[in-house]
């Protein structure tokens, strides 16, 4: 194996990373240093600073030969970037270092606990897979793999699971228990998704414990991505199930997001199931990972795209694949509100207040335009008679813009990027049903560049996408059929 492949991606990155202008990336969402970027991972608290790895691909800016990227911030806002911090260059990683986590250990080491996974030619041409999980050591920058390594082996699993569907693990400290945890999707025998947990008393040594939940053939094939943690007295599950069949418009045929609300029996260490919902309804969403920050806080953040639509690169971009704005977490009525982060607030700019504008036909307000904006609109009936529908175009110029549509008679929000720049034959439309409210409706929009995440009510429900509109398309139009009143509050959002 190729001792120097993380050195060979080390240099790679600070050669050609530097050659991408700042004016070619999002402002706030991260992006790789240069190639391609997918599931975040290690997010984590280390030495002061939160640490962010993600699957990269240096090379390309297609998926291939999973490296770990790595980045620091002292807000989850501003990153900076890190030399790569692992390479595929072990027997039992030679096929990539798949998605993982990170924590702090006692005697102060950050340790990273990622899926191996094994690719072996045989002799009638086939390549046999195996996917394990495995740990490294490090002080924040550099990091080396463990001498024992892989710690846990599908053959650790119930009989029947799957050798080379059993990834991504999530690492925690268990203080009441006194031992680490640690969940990760498997396939069970049936031929579809489960989260199975395992324990250990020193992070190196693992047992099985149970599995915690699974499909069974009812939603998705595998599950990806798990992560579970208690949250305003509930405990949540957090699954990415892939090649699922469409559930109304709360689930989307293909790969979706998707979390589980119940309760944690630490004795028998089960889950009992109550609730199971998408976790963003928008057409860019995917293997989400969370942390706990010093100051207590559930944050959240997700790869803003997903495996469907990782083929619609822009011509001769450098970079392909971003990270959401990280987002905090609650619970309400048994549903997982989300809402940017507090700190996204100390970069805003210039305030502009709009208070009961009447809107009947296309209306544009003043100085309420941007392509860098963090943006709420509430929007309700004018009088007595409810509007049909009501439109928000952003990203607007002559040719282009992405709109959001929502239909108080359905409750039905819709967002449409049909003309945002995209020259692939990708899914351009996505619904979901919200609360209904007489009418009214919040939205609040978090626009950087290349994407728009709305969140819908105050965090209820979110819709996350990417576009590649040219930047100059920067108008903001506000329509409805028949009559609406509207309150703007917009921010321009600076570095």
């Amino acid at each position: 194996m190729n001792a120097d492949l993380l050195a060979q991606a080390r240099h790679y990155e600070k050669t050609y990373g530097s050659r991408i202008a700042p004016e070619e990336r999002p402002l706030f969402h991260v992006t790789p240093t240069v190639g391609w970027l997918n599931d975040p991972n290690g997010l984590s608290y280390y030495q002061g600073k939160y640490h962010l790895f993600y699957q990269y691909n240096p090379y390309n800016t297609h998926w291939a030969s999973m490296h770990w990227g790595h980045l620091v911030s002292e807000d989850l806002i501003r990153w900076e970037r890190l030399p790569a911090a692992m390479a595929p260059d072990k027997p039992y990683d030679n096929a990539g270092v798949f998605s993982g986590s990170a924590l702090t250990l006692p005697d102060g080491r950050h340790l990273l606990m990622y899926t191996g996974v094994e690719e072996q030619k045989r002799d009638d041409g086939f390549i046999d897979s195996r996917q394990t999980q495995c740990i490294a050591f490090g002080d924040g920058l550099n990091y080396q793999k463990y001498e024992r390594n892989p710690v846990i082996t599908p053959e650790m699993l119930p009989e029947g699971s799957s050798t080379e569907d059993f990834r991504d693990p999530k690492i925690w400290w268990d203080e009441a228990d006194r031992c680490f945890y640690a969940v990760m999707g498997s396939r069970t025998a049936d031929g579809s998704g489960a989260v199975v947990l395992f324990r250990s008393g020193d992070a190196l040594r693992w047992e099985y414990c149970s599995t915690l939940d699974r499909s069974r053939n009812q939603y998705g094939k595998m599950w990806e991505c798990p992560d579970f943690f208690p949250l305003d007295g509930t405990d949540v599950l957090i699954v990415s199930p892939m090649e699922m069949l469409a559930e109304g418009l709360e689930f989307h045929n293909g790969n979706n997001a998707a979390y589980l609300t119940g309760r944690w029996d630490r004795h028998a260490r089960t889950f009992e199931r109550l609730e199971l919902r998408a976790l963003d309804y928008g057409l860019d969403f995917y293997a989400p990972q969370t942390l706990l920050t010093p100051d207590g806080r559930r944050v959240l953040i997700g790869w803003m795209q997903s495996p469907e639509t990782g083929h619609s690169q822009p011509h001769d971009i450098k970079w392909f694949g971003q990270m959401t704005i990280p987002r905090e977490l609650s619970v309400r009525s048994g549903r997982l509100l989300q809402r940017p982060v507090r700190e996204l607030e100390r970069y805003r700019g210039e305030l502009v207040i709009c208070r009961n504008v009447y809107v009947r036909e296309r209306l544009c307000l003043p100085q309420v335009s941007g392509r860098c904006v963090d943006m709420t609109v509430r929007v309700r009936p004018a009088g007595g008679a409810l509007y049909q529908k009501f439109t928000i175009k952003i990203a607007k110029d002559t040719e282009f813009y992405t709109a959001v549509t929502y239909d108080p008679g359905s409750s039905v929000l819709r967002f449409d990027r049909s003309h945002s720049g995209f020259r692939h034959n990708i899914v351009a439309s996505r619904k979901a049903l919200v609360r209904y409210q007489e009418g009214e409706i919040k939205l609040r929009f978090i626009i950087d560049r290349f994407s728009a995440e709305v969140f819908v009510n105050d965090g209820e429900q979110v819709m996350t996408s990417t576009l590649y509109t040219p930047q100059n398309a920067d108008s903001i139009s506000f329509e409805a059929e028949g009559s609406a009143i509207i309150d703007v509050e917009k921010y321009n959002l600076e570095r």
